[in-house]
């Protein structure tokens, strides 16, 4: 798994003109699903996401997670994270888990994610032309694949 975590001061999801989901401070995830993801990859990425100290604390200093911040999240699915560049012009997703099997991968994250986190997070929807809005605050943005963990 794959993921781009970005600290944020408002986020928001709109899907056919409606907005699906909407947070002010947190975390805006886009998360990306490849065939060889297992649940190890999903227990690692949620904990480490939800444990990344990366809000300020009352000094200043990158000191706090989103839970002791009392930050939200927004989980959004996006395949293109996995896109490789190498030939052409035109990105492969060859290493981007098909539906069948990343829809239930996505929902697993996004339970485990709830779990980790304490409280309800928002999400996208899988598949769907989704249009995101964020203000990144900082900016902070991190890249996070589960399979360079070791």
């Amino acid at each position: 798994m794959r993921a781009v975590v970005q600290r944020v001061t408002a986020a928001s999801v709109t899907i056919n003109g409606v907005v699906k989901a909407a947070i002010q401070t947190g975390l805006l995830l886009l998360l990306a699903v490849e065939e060889a993801d297992t649940a190890e990859d999903i227990e690692w990425l949620s904990g480490k996401i939800t444990r990344l100290r990366i809000f300020p604390d009352d000094s200043g200093v990158m000191n706090c997670s989103v839970q002791e911040a009392n930050g939200e999240i927004l989980l959004i699915s996006q395949f293109t994270l996995f896109a490789s560049t190498k030939k052409g012009n035109r990105p492969s997703y060859i290493r981007s888990a098909r539906p069948e099997i990343a829809i239930p991968l996505y929902e697993q994250f996004s339970a485990r994610m709830t779990a980790d986190f304490g409280r309800p997070i928002q999400t996208g929807e899988f598949g769907a032309n989704m249009q995101i809005a964020l203000v990144n605050d900082g900016p902070v943005t991190i890249i996070m694949d589960s399979k360079t963990r070791a």
